[in-house]
């Protein structure tokens, strides 16, 4: 709680972005979607949202949102389903193994499960519960923590389609050694197959705020801020970057945009999660010019004008 007072307190727009979870989806549910991300975008990026002639990686993040409807888009963005997929495309060896998917917190079996595991949440981002010691598992804050992010409906937040009719359920995962102690997540931004660029975020288990440091292909840390500050500490090359980068082109190949999500711990080169809407795309870049050179990446002549998007 004193991080979260600590960075409100620092960062006033953080206010703004609590509002767009909680106040503005309750206040105008009864927006159809075209004109509830005109409003939400202006209130968060202070600027009109460009839908017709979209340049900038958060623009064209809103139009996917209205356009680019695969049904197979659902199955990416539940938790257990996207597991499933990925297993068939880049095999089970870089899967956390599932230890059981339930609908709500009481239907967990807590003694059927190991010392050690961790709890998540479906349909969202975020809503992680770290077991690594089920004896001093603190039951009631795990149970709040959970129900509360289940009860959480994406598609009315963020108005990103896919998520529209995804049944919120919990799962449990195996606890795979160093992820409860910060171990790093690497995010790599893909375009119809091709990588373009990443970010790696460390930090997020401890008392500062997480850290996002982005880079190119080469491993050259990119001059621009975005949701987070950089890492005060110089941070190396993955050992299995070259891997990394395989995987994600594989994962993401025929997507027109996707950020693919992985983690490296002991030798091993773990999948995370796809992320269609980074940030929802409401999240500016430092310097504005990143924002341009993202959306470069994203062709929006393969994407279909919908009539009924309004």
């Amino acid at each position: 709680m004193r991080k979260t007072i600590k960075k409100v307190i620092e960062k006033p727009r953080l206010i703004l972005l609590w509002s767009m979870g909680w106040i503005f989806p309750r206040l105008f549910w009864w927006l159809p979607d075209r004109s509830y991300l005109k409003t939400a975008y202006f209130i968060l990026m202070g600027k009109r949202l460009n839908l017709d002639n979209p340049q900038t990686y958060n623009e064209k993040l809103q139009y996917l949102k209205l356009h680019d409807r695969k049904s197979e888009y659902r199955e990416l963005v539940d938790k257990v389903t996207a597991k499933e997929w990925a297993a068939r495309i880049i095999g089970e060896r870089h899967i956390i193994p599932t230890l059981g998917v339930y609908e709500k917190f009481d239907d967990i079996d807590f003694d059927a499960l190991p010392d050690k595991f961790v709890l998540k949440c479906t349909h969202d981002s975020g809503g992680v519960v770290i077991c690594s010691d089920k004896s001093a598992f603190d039951m009631k804050a795990a149970r709040k923590r959970l129900n509360y992010r289940q009860r959480r409906n994406y598609y009315r937040v963020s108005r990103a389609w896919c998520y529209k009719d995804i049944v919120p359920r919990i799962i449990a995962e195996k606890y795979v050694e160093h992820m409860g102690g910060g171990i790093p997540d690497y995010k790599f931004f893909c375009f119809n197959g091709e990588v373009k660029f990443m970010f790696i975020a460390t930090e997020r288990q401890g008392s500062e705020e997480t850290k996002f440091d982005f880079y190119d292909l080469d491993f050259n840390h990119l001059p621009f801020l975005n949701g987070h500050p950089n890492s005060a500490h110089v941070l190396k090359r993955p050992k299995m970057w070259d891997e990394m980068i395989s995987i994600s082109k594989k994962l993401s190949a025929n997507l027109p945009h996707v950020r693919v999500d992985l983690y490296e711990t002991d030798g091993s080169i773990y999948f995370g999660e796809m992320t269609f809407f980074h940030f929802s795309g409401k999240v500016p870049f430092e310097p504005e010019e990143w924002d341009y050179k993202f959306g470069e990446y994203i062709d929006l002549r393969t994407i279909p004008q919908l009539t009924n998007s309004k």
